[in-house]
């Protein structure tokens, strides 16, 4: 038996949400997987036509009930999605943000040189969408909760080719700080996971990105990248009981790579 077949039951009952799979190689797949292996049901979003043959067979695998198109600017398909999550459970106590997005001509060259309507269409999917969401969801997590949103070292140093997502992580990770000093006091804790970097869709647009995963490999503590199911293993443990006391932390899954100069 695999350690990520063996997690713990520590999420029997909850009712988890999961934003942002893609596809089997997907951050938001290794948190769905973990989570339905802790115990958890599991509902999923694909985010249009062209993607829904690649997570429909993995919204089977996890047994999710609800899997539904999400668009997060969309704000229809928002409605609908927390509508149908309130109708068939009644209540959320996980919420999985893991999307960003930036327009290529964002991303290529300099952050000096972004172009106004590729900052702003970042911010609104990869940022904006994590408040939108985290309302929504907050209404429904009446027993608390805990949510979840992805980050990555680029928020915090330079990252060559990382470009305009840098400071966009940057705030996303100062928005779940925000979010948990306003909704502790309703139980509900949030994190920014910043795992080391991952050969996933998001990440092929990436100019060079086989190297930097090469040279995190060589330079990690842990000599290797991490893996999905890693990640998602540590936040079945982040929204376990076990961390009751934690919240608004950025929470490093990287083999230590982040300790180094």
């Amino acid at each position: 038996m695999t350690e990520e077949a063996a997690l713990p039951p520590v999420l029997t009952g909850r009712k988890a949400l999961v934003i942002g799979v893609a596809n089997d190689r997907s951050i938001a797949w290794g948190c769905a997987q973990a989570m339905h292996r802790a115990g958890a049901e599991i509902a999923m979003t694909y985010l249009n036509e062209k993607a829904r043959p690649y997570v429909e067979p993995l919204a089977h695998a996890v047994d999710a009930p609800l899997l539904l198109p999400l668009e997060v600017r969309d704000t229809a398909q928002v409605d609908a999605l927390f509508e149908a999550v309130a109708a068939k459970w009644g209540r959320l106590d996980i919420l999985v943000h893991s999307i960003a997005f930036a327009p290529r001509q964002a991303l290529e060259g300099r952050v000096t040189d972004c172009p106004r309507d590729g900052f702003l269409t970042a911010m609104e999917v990869s940022c904006w969408s994590l408040l939108d969401l985290t309302r929504r969801a907050a209404k429904l997590m009446t027993g608390g909760g805990t949510i979840f949103a992805m980050s990555y070292h680029g928020a915090n140093k330079v990252i060559e080719n990382y470009g305009i997502m840098g400071p966009v992580k940057a705030a996303l990770e100062s928005a779940v700080r925000y979010l948990a000093a306003e909704l502790g006091p309703e139980g509900i804790r949030t994190h920014a996971i910043s795992p080391g970097p991952l050969a996933t869709r998001a990440a092929s647009g990436i100019p060079d990105f086989d190297e930097l995963m090469a040279r995190v490999a060589e330079r990690a503590p842990a000599r290797r990248l991490v893996t999905i199911e890693e990640v998602g293993a540590a936040c079945v443990f982040l929204a376990s009981s076990y961390a009751g006391a934690m919240t608004g932390d950025t929470i490093y899954i990287d083999g230590g790579y982040q300790i180094l100069a």
